[in-house]
């Protein structure tokens, strides 16, 4: 039986939307599957060796679950941001939810390949000595050689 392949394309730095990407990738990664992440414009924030600026925001994000409603005005309000990111990583951690850098490493581990989208290093002038070790760095044609050929292809 030939191994099966998923390739997800992660284009959001944000907290929550860090999650999607690394748990699929190591859940199909721990299932047998290979697995690689084309990480590319604001998602390439998930691969800096430091994560603790990635935020979550409460403003634009209706569904975002509030201990008391919370009209738009109020979300955005000066320090709204730091509190919702708070009280997203402590929910987090009480829940026994892995961190996004627990979730990057045993991704890694489990041998799911990172890919940074070049052409968002060069137009936003990254310095890539800011990102983790044990990444690839390539353009749209490199990942779609892969995920041209997947059975399991998200865009997140």
């Amino acid at each position: 039986m030939e191994q099966k392949k998923m390739a997800i394309i992660a284009t959001k730095g944000t907290l929550d939307m860090g999650y999607p990407p690394l748990i699929l990738a190591s859940t199909a990664a721990a299932l047998g599957y290979d697995v690689r992440i084309f990480f590319t414009f604001y998602g390439l924030q998930l691969l800096r060796k430091d994560l603790g600026h990635i935020r979550i925001s409460p403003l634009a994000n209706p569904a975002m679950p509030m201990p008391v409603p919370m009209p738009v005005m109020v979300s955005a309000l000066p320090g709204m941001e730091a509190m919702a990111t708070s009280m997203m990583k402590s929910k987090l951690k009480n829940k026994g939810v892995a961190s996004l850098e627990e979730l990057r490493d045993l991704s890694q581990e489990a041998g799911v390949q990172f890919i940074a989208c070049q052409m968002t290093v060069d137009l936003f002038e990254f310095d890539t000595q800011e990102f983790i070790d044990g990444i690839e760095y390539g353009g749209a044609s490199t990942f779609l050689e892969f995920a041209g050929n997947t059975d399991i292809c998200l865009f997140i």
